[in-house]
Order: structure tokens, then sequence, then C-alpha cells
């Protein structure tokens, strides 16, 4: 009688050994499955594919070769056309953190300049001197026309350092800008 228990008890050990073994092969045969079918899905081409954002692929590239024209421009010239008119520019580089595009605004002081929803409005524009340290600094107001309140304030108002512009730093989530250099001063 203890025999046939034991031998009972044998069968069941043997069972559950080729149970597990049966699983553990479906699972690696399931797993082979879904490499197939994950090695099956056809590529996407990177060619095809359009921007995601509001503008036209063309006018990113004509807005590209634009800045290129604009930034091969000769000084000379540059200084040429604004003694000429003796007004006195804030150049500001701006970024769109949506598309990652920089541009550069050349903003006459008391003019008005639109960059995405933003207004920008450049007041002034000097050289501070303080004992050692000689730095260009501009006041700036920036409105965010995209908030639609009759009370609109300004997003920035205030002075910004072409040598530290993250010490009055303009915060929006889409847009950035710091001003880089003043001329006619």
């Amino acid at each position: 009688m203890i025999q046939k228990k034991a031998l009972k008890n044998m069968k069941l050990g043997i069972l559950k050994k080729v149970f597990l073994l049966q699983l553990f092969f479906l699972l690696n045969f399931l797993s082979v499955l879904a490499a197939e079918k994950i090695e099956s899905v056809p590529l996407i081409n990177l060619d095809e594919l359009l921007p995601t954002f509001d503008e036209d692929k063309d006018e990113l590239d004509k807005n590209e070769e634009i800045d290129v024209n604009f930034n091969n421009f000769n000084n000379d010239t540059k200084e040429d056309v604004t003694k000429k008119n003796n007004k006195i520019y804030i150049n500001i580089k701006t970024l769109d953190k949506i598309t990652a595009k920089t541009s550069t605004i050349r903003l006459a002081v008391g003019d008005k300049k639109l960059f995405g929803s933003l207004e920008i409005q450049g007041l002034k524009c000097q050289i501070s001197e303080d004992n050692q340290l000689r730095d260009t600094v501009a006041y700036l107001q920036i409105k965010d026309l995209a908030v639609k309140n009759n009370n609109q304030v300004f997003l920035f108002n205030g002075w910004t350092f072409v040598s530290s512009p993250t010490l009055q730093s303009i915060d929006h989530p889409i847009y950035d800008l710091w001003v880089t250099s003043c001329e006619n001063i």
C-alpha cells in the first residue's frame, strides 16, 4: 500500500514537471511569434514625413535662406545704414521652443515688432558703466497678444543685460528672447 501511494506521488511529480516544461516551451514559442510581428512592421520613410508644426516646409527653407543672407550682410554697409538715419537699434535673438528655430530681430527704439504672439517694444538702449564693468542694457516691454484680457499686463517690462540675459529673463512657455547688442549708441 505504501508502495502504491509512493508510486502515485511519483507520477504526480512527473506530471507536474511535464506540465511546467510544456508551459515553458509555450511561453518561448509565443515570444518568438511576438518578435516576428515586430520585425514585420514596415519602416517609416523619414523623407516623406511632413512637419508637425504650422509652417510649411518650403516657407521654413525660405526663412533659413533669409537668415543666412542676413548673417552674411556686410557690417560696413550695416553701419552706413544706421548712421544715415541716426536711430538706435536693439538686436534681439529669438527662439521658438516648439520648432527650435532661431531668428534675429532688429528693433528701432520706440518701434513695436511682432514675434509669434509676442509684441515687443524697445524703449531704451544704452551702455552701462560701473567702475570696471561695461555692459549694454536695453529696456523692453513685451506683451503676449494670445492672452485676451482687457486688463492685459506686460509679460516683461524691464531692463535686460547683454552680458547676462538670465539676470532678468523673459519667461514664456513657447518663446525665448534675449538682447545681443545695440547699434548707434
